[in-house]
């Protein structure tokens, strides 16, 4: 079976004492960080770091030939963007301020932890890994393309906004920090959490799971797994989904809504990356990348203390904010045609043609449910389609329920005009009125009449009609 290594860059220990090299990759390796290389003569360093990228370098000070105060200037001026922790027997202040002056991210004093030694290589490999997606970001940016077009085949838009989002994919998906997804319901979080797992690279499975309606215990159990015996009813070992998605992505959705005991045990599985099966004193190592998805407003709850500040802040190093439907209009056409064909396959119906006023009708809809209530309109409509253009009467009967049954806010729309009337000091006549709704229905329907009648609850001759004597009044003055 094929090793994992973790970081995907190694970590290199520079030092004369074999014998603190030795327990220093042993305490390395025995916590999951395996991709470690040795050197015992700091002469050769500057030989090796030209020659392989490196995660973290951790540097003797005391050395005979190249001391490691003569290295460290070196390697960062080399490799500005390398971090470096410096190790030394000498406690004085001195050398800890000169080191860290020189650009060193940390001090560590023989006989050093393992603890402390664990803990300082994995915030190196954390900034390591920041700075890098920094570079990349910038250079995608600027280079206004994509590398892995394909990733993101699957999420149809033309969208700018967008695309800089899959910039950002991009910028951070090789990396192992989690992800932060957050948007309304509906809006595609899983699209974006697939295609980070598709341009990371990782050879592992990408395994959703919604942790919504996961008590502590069945959190624990389907994502870590138990062995025999941990309670009643295990009567064998159970994998978690974690161990399914070993080298891949672990996706949580709606995180949000994860109980606050379960949140301690997903902080120490991003801190540690360990985690403890049911019934076992054990920990085990997990190399899955995870990335996280809620509709709910994440700050609010971590100020109101039902999601644990410092969960957050470990979830929100890198954060991606999808935008709801309407603010993404122009996308809303080339996602109903593309349904429609879709659908039309999947039900083994010729595709219908869409008439233009459709279009016109869902561009002035808000879609609260977002892509998927667009989805449900078309399969609802194709499912009742029999011949020739598809009808807009079922896209009309949806979208009237829902702006009769609610104005965005619980209110209908008959209210929410009353209470703006109400603050009015001179009321309009019922001419300036009727008029001004006729103008307002023509603007949303991008003056289709057939779309606009609709939207005022009448005939398109009725509408037609008042255009008319409109134009002839306007012609008469």
């Amino acid at each position: 079976m094929d090793t994992t290594y973790y970081p995907n860059r190694p970590i290199l220990l520079v030092d004369d004492e074999e014998q603190f090299l030795f327990s220093a990759s042993f305490a390395l390796m025995s916590e999951g960080i395996n991709h470690v290389r040795k050197c015992h003569d700091s002469r050769e360093v500057m030989s090796i770091l030209s020659k392989e990228d490196f995660s973290v370098v951790v540097l003797d000070m005391l050395m005979p030939g190249l001391s490691g105060r003569d290295l460290l200037p070196l390697i960062l001026g080399e490799f500005p963007e390398l971090p470096v922790t410096v190790v030394t027997a000498e406690n004085k202040v001195e050398i800890a301020v000169e080191c860290m002056r020189t650009g060193a991210y940390d001090f560590l004093l023989k006989p050093v932890s393992r603890t402390r030694l664990v803990a300082t290589v994995l915030r190196g490999i954390e900034i390591s890994e920041l700075r890098r997606e920094n570079l990349r970001l910038k250079d995608r940016l600027l280079s206004h393309t994509l590398e892995q077009p394909e990733a993101f085949s699957g999420i149809i838009t033309q969208d700018r906004s967008m695309y800089s989002i899959f910039q950002y994919v991009e910028a951070i998906a090789r990396t192992n920090l989690p992800v932060l997804i957050t948007g309304e319901t509906g809006v595609g979080k899983e699209l974006i959490a697939a295609a980070i797992h598709k341009v990371s690279g990782r050879e592992g499975a990408f395994v959703p799971v919604n942790v919504a309606e996961l008590n502590d215990h069945l959190f624990a159990d389907t994502l870590f797994g138990h062995r025999k015996g941990a309670y009643t009813g295990a009567d064998s070992s159970r994998k978690g989904l974690i161990e399914r998605a070993s080298n891949g992505t672990l996706f949580l959705d709606e995180i949000g809504d994860l109980r606050m005991e379960s949140q301690v045990k997903l902080l120490r599985l991003l801190q540690e990356g360990k985690y403890y099966q049911l019934g076992a004193d054990i920990p085990k190592a997990s190399n899955a990348r995870t990335v996280v998805s809620t509709n709910r407003d994440i700050q609010f709850l971590r100020n109101t203390e039902s999601f644990r500040k410092d969960l957050y802040f470990r979830l929100q190093t890198h954060h991606i904010h999808l935008p709801p439907l309407r603010e993404r209009a122009g996308d809303i056409p080339l996602l109903a045609s593309h349904f429609i064909d879709e659908v039309a396959e999947s039900l083994g119906k010729s595709i219908p043609a869409a008439p233009p006023e459709l279009f016109s009708l869902l561009v002035k809809h808000r879609f609260p449910g977002n892509i998927r209530e667009l989805q449900g309109m078309v399969l609802d409509a194709v499912s009742r389609h029999k011949g020739g253009s598809l009808s807009i009467q079922s896209f009309q009967e949806k979208i009237n329920y829902k702006s009769s049954d609610s104005s965005g806010n619980g209110e209908s729309a008959e209210n929410v005009f009353a209470d703006g009337l109400s603050t009015l000091p001179q009321l309009p006549s019922l001419k300036a009125t009727e008029q001004l709704m006729i103008d307002e229905a023509l603007k949303r329907a991008n003056g289709n009449q057939t779309v606009a009648a609709k939207i005022l609850g009448m005939s398109r001759q009725a509408l037609h009609n008042r255009l008319a004597r409109a134009r002839s009044s306007a012609n008469d003055v």
